[in-house]
């Protein structure tokens, strides 16, 4: 019998778009599966729930995969193996996208592994795929027996400065032209999760874009509740946190004496600070040991710390390390402290160190992305590299690839310089950026940020403007108590209710991050945060110009010098050549890197600016138009009893006659170089040279043969040849038939 059930279809129209979710037709295995669709993009979201709890963790184990599936767009992988591997860039940021959305929903006792699995099965390169799997992925744990306080309703917001028009749900293209590309994910009241990256735009900008994403949001919702009265599963129960936990937190309290206290009053450095409270743990672990278990105790212990530093940030407006709500750590920059790279700059804030290195490159060094987007987006200029080794934290663990975290973090920093760097057309350099986290203690991102700036301006890059960032977190209690907190440290990240990035200009914001770990933030408290990293962000760009104010205005000696050219556009071919022969030349040849775009604009790159002049006049060989009465030094390619052909340019070769050279001059032989007059260049673009003519001497037109009756091939075939340049003889003859060959030919087919 057939599993498979009539499936369940919704739909409503959101923004100008079309959104429908279906269930019951595919992946019907799995605890939940809902395929949306906008368009012809597809993409098949599934939620599965282990059976049983893990012990041995004391957080969600949730995991979502963004499969970006590259036949939904009609591609073939470029991998070796011509099949997808490891999730790349936009999957890692697209599944984060997501987690961030559906996290705070949970029950904070649900300890079972979840996994949410994103498959794109269609693309139709207009519709993104990444806003719809976050819809599905909500509208999957909403019909399904998972523990979910949702749904949340996720879109993104694209915004025009020209018209002050906001798109909802808007095209690749339109994002690609807009000055803000947000994505924002709320429940009925609140507000969970923003990302944005933007072109300087205000405070006021952002809010009422959120205010707009809520609105249709909310028309999301309904689309999920409407599929969850249809075909909804009950959800199972949870187990609430046991009176046992609550318990052990009381004791711990009451045997503490006012020692958390001592120590949250000393305003310690992070090392100290936890240092005292492992040791604090160790002692109350002992003399707690024969009633609970260490595991109870280590986490009813942290329980009570976080509830002791809120208590003091909330109502003493005291922070752990003694600041205030707005205070910003004490900040030290440097620039050019690399002597050899192109660009550095060395950013320290409070414990947070960032050590930023940029590296210019040719064109041809931009990043080539396999992802199910429109081709013209599948390439990047510029690239930022966040790195986070161990030590940073002090701590001993293995080193390897780039994490989830470090790329979501890099991304967040290339976002907030990308509105600021110059156009392809003004700086042809591919741009790395890689940032070093020497030391953390909060909000290392923001300093990749404000070291990113300084290494740019460094390596002489034609910035726009300057560009700081700052996190910013959130205290509240049951009572609706908040306290925002400017450039957050590591505990208060830890125990704080939202981490808040902001980074940008004076003008304006270029980057913004939002998470919350309760459920929801309103407008009011968004808006007030936003205000107060304005605050902090323009103090930071006022330390950062201490150390350098604007761009260097000369690129490192060590960096690539760039030349670009314009070549016509018929002329790409002979530049390239077959199979890219000719341009390989001259790479091997000159060591340089040369770029060739579609409408004829060549990048030259090296080091070397004798191998950039060397390449230049090649390709300004190559695509040379010949003119009557040019002096070309050439190579004698091969001759004939006629004359002799030179190859003038790379692929262009013409005829010196006999009769044309010098008096007394003898022929010249193959390999020789001659230095020549065109004479003529005729209707077929055939060139004759001169000798005579360099030297000033007359010298009468080449001779052609009368045109007969026999139409314009001239005389009949049987007469051999074409003309005064055709062919070979066709008589079938003898070859010279008692002529002269030099009146019979050497013509298009000799050369």
């Amino acid at each position: 019998m057939s599993t498979i059930s009539t499936p369940t279809i919704v739909e409503r129209s959101i923004g100008d778009k079309s959104i429908s979710l279906e269930t019951g037709r595919l992946a019907f295995q799995a605890h939940g599966s809902v395929t949306i669709q906008s368009g012809e993009t597809m993409v098949l979201a599934t939620v599965v729930m282990s059976d049983k709890p893990r012990a041995d963790v004391d957080f969600l184990p949730l995991t979502v995969e963004f499969e970006e599936r590259l036949y939904a767009a009609g591609k073939i992988p470029g991998s070796f193996f011509r099949r997808e591997g490891r999730p790349g860039e936009s999957g890692i940021l697209s599944c984060r996208l997501t987690d961030r959305s559906i996290r705070p929903l949970f029950p904070k006792s649900l300890h079972n592994d979840i996994q949410v699995i994103l498959t794109v099965l269609s693309s139709d390169q207009e519709n993104p795929p990444e806003v719809l799997g976050m819809v599905a992925a909500s509208a999957a744990l909403s019909i399904s027996h998972i523990p979910f306080d949702g749904p949340v309703g996720s879109c993104r917001v694209a915004y025009f400065t020209e018209n002050n028009e906001y798109v909802v749900h808007p095209t690749y293209e339109q994002i690609k032209t807009s000055q803000l590309n947000m994505v924002i994910s709320s429940t009925k009241d609140a507000i969970l999760m923003v990302e944005a990256g933007s072109d300087e735009v205000s405070e006021e900008v952002i809010l009422e874009g959120i205010r707009i994403a809520q609105e249709a949001n909310n028309e999301t919702i309904a689309l999920i509740d409407q599929l969850v009265s249809q075909i909804g599963s009950p959800k199972v129960d949870i187990e609430p946190v046991s009176d046992e936990a609550k318990n052990i937190e009381a004791t711990i309290t009451s045997n503490l004496n006012g020692r958390l206290t001592e120590i949250l009053e000393q305003n310690a450095l992070k090392a100290e600070r936890v240092e005292a409270l492992e040791n604090l743990e160790d002692s109350i672990t002992s003399e707690m040991s024969e009633d609970y278990s260490s595991d109870q105790i280590a986490a009813a212990f942290k329980n009570v710390v976080k509830s002791q530093v809120r208590h003091r940030i909330l109502n003493e407006g005291v922070r752990p390390d003694g600041r205030s709500t707005d205070e910003i750590r004490p900040i030290f920059v440097e620039a050019g402290l690399l002597p050899r790279t192109h660009g550095s700059g060395l950013f320290t804030r409070g414990q947070t160190q960032v050590l930023s290195i940029a590296t210019l490159g040719p064109l041809t060094m931009k990043q080539i992305l396999d992802t199910v987007g429109p081709d013209d987006s599948n390439s990047k200029q510029y690239m930022h590299h966040y790195n986070f080794p161990p030590y940073s934290t002090g701590e001993a663990r293995r080193v390897g690839s780039p994490g989830r975290r470090e790329i979501g973090h890099g991304a967040l920093a290339e976002r907030a310089l990308q509105s600021v760097l110059p156009s392809e057309a003004d700086f042809p350099y591919t741009i790395r950026v890689v940032s070093e986290v020497l030391s953390s203690n909060g909000s290392t991102s923001m300093g990749s940020v404000c070291g990113s700036t300084l290494a740019l301006m460094d390596a002489g890059v034609p910035i726009k403007a300057p560009v700081s960032g700052i996190a910013m977190g959130l205290i509240t209690d049951a009572d609706g108590k908040y306290a925002v907190l400017s450039d957050i440290q590591g505990i208060e990240d830890f125990l704080g209710d939202m981490d808040f990035k902001v980074a940008g200009t004076t003008e304006g914001i270029n980057a913004l991050q939002m998470d919350v770990k309760i459920q929801g933030l309103t407008a009011s408290i968004l808006s007030e945060a936003l205000e107060q990293a304005r605050q902090g962000r323009l103090f930071i760009l006022e330390k950062m110009s201490s150390a350098l104010s604007s761009p260097r205005e000369q690129l490192s000696q060590y960096a690539p010098k760039m030349v670009r050219m314009q070549i016509a556009v018929e002329k790409i071919g002979a530049v390239i050549g077959p199979r890219g022969a000719v341009i390989k030349s001259i790479i091997e040849e000159t060591g340089c890197s040369v770029d060739v775009s579609d409408d004829g604009k060549v990048t030259i790159g090296s080091s070397n600016q004798e191998m950039i002049s060397l390449a230049q006049s090649k390709i300004e060989a190559l695509t040379r138009e010949l003119v009557v009465g040019d002096i070309l030094t050439g190579k004698v390619g091969r001759t004939t009893d006629f004359g002799a052909f030179i190859e003038l340019l790379p692929g262009k070769d013409g005829l010196l006659r006999n009769e044309s050279m010098m008096e007394g001059e003898t022929d010249p032989d193959i390999g020789q170089e001659i230095t020549v007059m065109i004479r003529e260049i005729d209707h077929l673009g055939r060139v004759n040279l001169s000798r005579k003519a360099l030297f000033g001497e007359e010298e009468p037109p080449p001779q052609r043969p009368q045109r007969s009756s026999f139409g314009d091939r001239g005389r009949p075939r049987n007469g051999g040849g074409r003309g005064g340049f055709g062919g070979r003889d066709r008589s079938g003859g003898p070859r010279n038939n008692g002529g002269d060959r030099r009146f019979q030919g050497g013509g298009s087919r000799d050369r």
